[in-house]
């Protein structure tokens, strides 16, 4: 059956009663030394009929989300939601339904490659790979890594090894989190709660919601945990049905479910937040704090076009509720004048003493494996980094988890810097655009053929970490990237190998979760580590029974600083706004997935291509129709799209998802739609985050049509078609 456990000694551990079910599920002590088998060579302990599950967790963001994989003769066939994971409880979006199509995906690397940055790829074997690793760690000061936002246990061996061997420290970089803006929010709740910590929003125990601009049924930070608790707050404690009120300035899948959208002009969500600030402390209490004495709710309304009257009426609705919270979301701070913005809606939670109460603003739980929160890189950091390497300083770069060549903006200039670097070395599992420019691709293995953990830094009140394990035996010649590592470091020898003294990555995991044995409070308990390794697998994954979510200090502090807010100053000469948001199919890496590209777009339908949503009164100014080819210009880029009337879009905003536009990653992927980063400029806010929401266009005919294939009659739409006696 495999070299380290014999059939015999297999069937006397799967006799051992209360071993038999984990064992056989995959999940037992037994499991680490059992081979994973692909159908061609069926293991001993499958059967025809039966089924075996795998508890592991989702890979396609880095959420945390708990899966349970269907397997049957060696081939996964179903990924589920684990319903004992805290972050999701049994649910899964449609990446995590999708994640068997990346594995299946017959465009993977599959095997090590040698090429000359993209030209003439060969197959080279892992012995050679591994002592080029072994090679750049003995060159620390020349090294890089560049790292994507999953998964945990990968970062931290990287982390553990370049603080060994003197080496800068790996950097963190993805889409989602630029598209969150989560460094604004850590610095807006460091200037007003005193912690830069993530915060978690209890949606669920909240009766009345304004969201600026927080997507939470799409893509917004932890989307499963936040529809779970958007549904609790609909059927709220004594069939009390919660409000939602979205600001946005398009209608998104979270602003149609609301009770009320309400579209404000892009950078005016600052005033709007101080004059609801305003208006609902004089309603409560007679005067306003210091914050928001000096907002002018005239100016607000103005500026946002948001009537005076509605203002007013969202102040009575918070003085109203029982259970008020106010949440800002990842465009809304991606302004330049973002920071403010994020002081300012955090500021009006402390007016409506909600931090650390039902319904409010907590911190998120301190991870039972580390304390600190490590984010992705800012705008800044990024351009910081890419500084670096168009001066030399980089020999070699290691890039695993991320596809900077697609996923930052070309103003900053990633791919230019790319070719100033001696060695790039990719650990894709695809081959993306930044792997297709490497000099040699040393492929991980799937997520769903991997060890792991993720720690979960938001979704749920309760401390946890998230872990994986494979559900399939590898398909191809891949290698953990982690073991990888672990083999170069013991072949460079000297501090790298002194710090990573584990024969492979499964020992280093168990290494860093041991410190749980023995924790109390746990969702299960364990007096060794082979039993709470055994149950780790099992349930996929370790958490506190109890919430453990974190009190921000007394408000009146925050509600007695003075707030400073101006609308946000645009980029760019064109006339209209553009408002980037990412797919909620595809987002940053989903396009390569036949089941995502297939699956329409919950608000327009669209499919298998980009499009840029324009209000019809806009379009019928500019003289375009539904399929008409349009030019968008900014200072920095210009892509062909094609047009999509979209009436729940204000007159002067037009819109285009994020998550085509490749150049590479495979056949799904290649070659389709536009990419609308690349439009994107270098200003950032006040924490250093990107402003890609505070960009203005110029948008021009082409003359050409290109049809979207769409779910959708435009018949039932706009008519279409219709006669007069119809």
């Amino acid at each position: 059956m495999t070299n380290k456990l014999s059939r015999r000694d297999f069937l006397k551990l799967a006799s051992l009663g209360a071993a038999t079910s984990a064992v056989l599920t995959g999940c037992g002590p037994a499991s680490r030394y059992v081979t994973r088998e692909p159908y061609t060579k069926m293991p001993e302990y499958n059967y025809n009929g039966q089924s075996t599950y795998f508890a592991t967790t989702c890979r396609e963001c880095a959420a945390g989300c708990g899966l349970v994989v269907r397997t049957m003769q060696g081939r996964a066939l179903k990924a589920e939601g684990n319903k004992h994971n805290p972050v999701n409880l049994g649910k899964t979006c449609a990446r995590g339904q999708a994640t068997l199509h990346g594995m299946y995906n017959p465009d993977r690397v599959q095997s090590p490659l040698k090429q000359a940055r993209g030209n003439n790829p060969t197959d080279t074997d892992w012995d050679t790979a591994i002592s080029i690793v072994a090679e750049a760690l003995n060159n620390p000061a020349d090294t890089a890594f560049l790292m994507g936002l999953a998964p945990d246990h990968l970062f931290d061996l990287v982390t553990d090894l370049c603080k060994a061997i003197g080496a800068p420290a790996p950097i963190r970089y993805g889409a989602l989190g630029m598209f969150e803006a989560r460094a604004t929010l850590g610095e807006a709740s460091r200037a007003v709660f005193a912690r830069p910590d993530m915060l978690f929003f209890d949606i669920a125990n909240a009766d009345t919601v304004i969201s600026f601009g927080a997507n939470f049924l799409e893509t917004w930070v932890s989307p499963v945990a936040y529809t779970r608790g958007y549904s609790q707050m609909r059927r709220g404690p004594g069939g009390k049905r919660g409000r939602l009120i979205q600001i946005e300035p398009r209608l998104s899948q979270t602003a149609a479910k609301a009770d009320e959208w309400l579209p404000g002009a892009p950078g005016s969500e600052g005033l709007v937040a101080v004059a609801l600030g305003k208006l609902y402390a004089e309603k409560k209490f007679g005067s306003a704090p210091t914050a928001f004495e000096a907002a002018d709710i005239n100016l607000a309304a103005e500026a946002s076009g948001i009537p005076l009257e509605k203002l007013e009426h969202l102040a009575d609705l918070l003085a109203e509720a029982e259970h008020p919270l106010v949440i800002p979301g990842g465009a809304t701070l991606a302004q330049e004048n973002g920071l403010e913005t994020a002081k300012a809606i955090l500021t009006l939670n402390a007016l409506l003493d909600n931090p650390g109460k039902p319904g409010g603003v907590y911190f998120t739980p301190a991870n039972p494996l580390s304390n600190k929160y490590q984010r992705a890189a800012t705008a800044n950091e990024m351009a910081e980094f890419i500084g670096k390497m168009n001066s030399g300083a980089i020999k070699t770069l290691f890039v695993h988890g991320v596809n900077p060549v697609f996923e930052l903006p070309k103003s900053l200039g990633f791919e230019a810097a790319l070719a100033k670097v001696g060695q790039v070395i990719s650990f894709a599992t695809f081959p993306d655009e930044t792997a297709m420019l490497a000099d040699y691709i040393l492929p991980d293995h799937h997520g769903l053929e991997s060890w792991g953990y993720q720690r979960v830094v938001t979704g749920t009140g309760q401390s946890m970490v998230s872990g994986a394990q494979p559900s399939v035996a590898p398909f191809y010649n891949t290698r953990a990237t982690a073991d990888v590592l672990l083999a170069a470091a013991t072949k460079a020898g000297g501090k790298a190998a002194a710090a990573l003294p584990f024969k492979d990555e499964v020992e280093f995991i168990q290494d860093k979760v041991s410190v749980l044995v023995g924790a109390e409070g746990g969702f299960y308990n364990a007096a060794d580590l082979p039993a709470f390794w055994a149950l780790f697998q099992q349930f996929g994954g370790w958490w506190k029974n109890d919430s453990s979510l974190g009190v921000p200090p007394q408000t009146a502090n925050a509600i007695s600083k003075e707030l400073k807010v101006s609308a946000a100053k645009p980029e760019g000469e064109g006339e209209f706004h553009l408002f980037v948001y990412p797919s909620p199919i595809l987002a940053e890496a989903g396009a390569n997935k036949p089941w995502l590209q297939e699956t329409p777009d919950p608000t327009t339908t669209v499919m298998w291509n980009s499009w840029i949503e324009i209000n019809p009164v806009t379009a019928e100014e500019l003289g375009v129709e539904d399929d008409d080819v349009v030019t968008v210009e900014s200072a920095f880029g210009v892509v062909e799209v094609t047009v999509y009337k979209y009436p729940a879009i204000r007159p002067d905003v037009v819109a285009i998802p994020f998550g085509q536009g490749h150049t590479a990653y495979g056949r799904y992927a290649e070659n389709r739609g536009v990419n609308p980063a690349n439009l994107f400029g270098t200003t950032t806010n006040g924490a250093g985050d990107l402003a890609f929401a505070g960009m203005k266009v110029k948008i021009q005919k082409t003359g050409k049509k290109r049809p979207l294939s769409r779910l959708e009659s435009k018949l039932g739409v706009y008519g279409i078609g219709m006669s007069e006696e119809h």
